[in-house]
């Protein structure tokens, strides 16, 4: 099989879980480390799968890898090439396909349940779950639902928080390929934002890093049924 392509924008926002998870399954996978300067590939040819991780910057910022990121994601939803997005990955597919991105009503960091919002949609990424289930987030940003997108996910801070495309590709506002040990550098490195950030939607370091090692294993349970759906999708 080819490798999945991982877009990582932050030296730490890693993909987590999402390689365990591959490499689990026997996938490869290949990341391109946006922020130590790797280039945008021009084409997908040798690619499986399309997964774009998070980061703190904007997808409106004026930066030189982002257009040809747009077009890539663009070019993978044509070619039927599955495209995955965690919290910004989500977000630029949101803005590749026609979506818009900009400010959340409030600041969302830390521990919070999604909920489904369609359950036909949702079905076959989530089965037949019918009960709020753990995420985690970090956003000051959210996105609008590209054209034919379907909403599968919201929270009470966020009314977008996953999204699905042709059966084959989900964008989404929460993290679910969080360790402890992301959680533990994200607390670290945020500290700051995190001190001045007056919303209700905010949690503290000490809240945040409570009982992590049953959360995160009760994130994973979520990770592991998106995941499981979008591996069906990969070019073989």
């Amino acid at each position: 099989m080819h490798p999945v392509l991982i877009f990582r924008h932050s030296p730490t926002e890693g993909p987590g879980y999402f390689t365990t998870f591959l490499d689990r399954h026997g996938i490869p996978w290949k990341l391109v480390r946006i922020d130590a300067g790797d280039a945008v590939p021009d084409t997908l040819n040798g690619v499986s799968g399309v997964c774009l991780m998070g980061g703190p910057m904007s997808v409106n910022d004026d930066l030189p890898w982002i257009p040809p990121v747009l077009a890539l994601i663009r070019q993978a939803v044509a070619s039927d090439i599955p495209v995955i997005g965690h919290c910004l990955g989500g977000q630029l597919m949101a803005k590749a396909l026609g979506g818009s991105v900009g400010a959340n009503p409030v600041k969302e960091i830390g521990w919070g349940d999604v909920r489904i919002t369609d359950a036909e949609a949702a079905r076959p990424w989530l089965g037949d779950a019918t009960h709020p289930m753990l995420a985690f987030h970090w956003h000051g940003e959210t996105f609008t639902l590209p054209p034919g997108a379907i909403r599968i996910l919201d929270s009470a801070w966020c009314a977008n928080q996953a999204y699905v495309l042709d059966d084959r590709h989900i964008g989404m506002q929460c993290h679910v390929e969080m360790t402890p040990e992301l959680i533990a550098s994200w607390c670290e490195n945020g500290a700051d934002e995190i001190a001045t950030s007056h919303s209700p939607g905010v949690q503290s370091p000490d809240a945040i890093q409570a009982d992590v090692p049953a959360r995160t294993e009760r994130l994973h349970q979520l990770a592991d049924k998106i995941y499981s759906r979008w591996i069906q999708g990969l070019r073989k």
